[in-house]
């Protein structure tokens, strides 16, 4: 990692908390809230790779409502068109981990620059890191919509390398996603892993460079290396 010369972040969790939505799911559907989060976010992730594998690229918005009207059939919830859009545009509000404002100042003071590749359609990452107020911390804020295909598809890890004009290997990769980490390793970022459930990385052929439990600890380990 002596080679880092930017940090590139993953955003859905990673940087904000996709859960964050559970009280909204909760106020539309009382006690309910965490089932509807937890099933919701899967179909996201799911719609987002089925997607691409069929090359048939949506907005992240549509791959959004699209997974959120699937919970509710299947979990049997009646969904009007008030609550949907409701809940969607939580998703466009979600909330950082609480130690992400100062592990982002930490890096900032290091002088590398900072940027976000994100699943998310631009509109959805700007919304995102606006209403945090963090967007004066990242250079670039990096879609998916420029290529047109969901990550893990080499493609959108390239977009990273060409905006910052740099080498795959003097970028470091921090997502809390398996399957993300993994895919940026196998394109060749230095990676590391943000495990704060204490989960078992998947067996793709990769591991990360670095695991930590919480980007508190990222700063040490960039100075470290650094």
């Amino acid at each position: 990692m002596t080679d880092t010369k930017a940090i590139v972040f993953d955003l859905y969790g990673t940087l904000y908390d996709v859960h964050s939505v559970v009280q909204q799911c909760d106020a539309a559907y009382p006690g309910r809230g965490i089932e509807i989060s937890a099933l919701w976010r899967q179909k996201q992730l799911e719609y987002t790779w089925l997607r691409s594998l069929m090359g048939q690229y949506i907005p992240f918005e549509q791959a959004t409502h699209d997974a959120l009207a699937y919970t509710c059939r299947q979990l049997r919830l009646d969904l009007d068109a008030a609550t949907s859009a409701t809940l969607c545009d939580a998703y466009l509000k979600l909330s950082p981990y609480p130690e992400v404002p100062a592990a982002l100042q930490q890096l900032k003071a290091m002088g590398l620059p900072l940027a976000i590749l994100s699943n998310g359609s631009a509109f959805s990452i700007d919304s995102v890191v606006r209403h945090s107020g963090l967007q004066d911390y990242f250079s670039h804020l990096l879609s998916v919509d420029r290529v047109k295909v969901f990550k893990p598809d080499p493609r959108v890890y390239t977009t990273a390398c060409q905006v910052l004009e740099l080498a795959a290997h003097e970028i470091l990769f921090i997502s809390s996603n398996a399957w993300d980490a993994a895919g940026a390793s196998h394109f060749g970022f230095q990676v590391c892993w943000v495990n704060r459930q204490h989960n078992t990385f998947d067996e793709l052929g990769v591991k990360p460079s670095a695991v930590i439990g919480s980007l508190d600890e990222l700063p040490a380990l960039v100075g470290a290396v650094g």
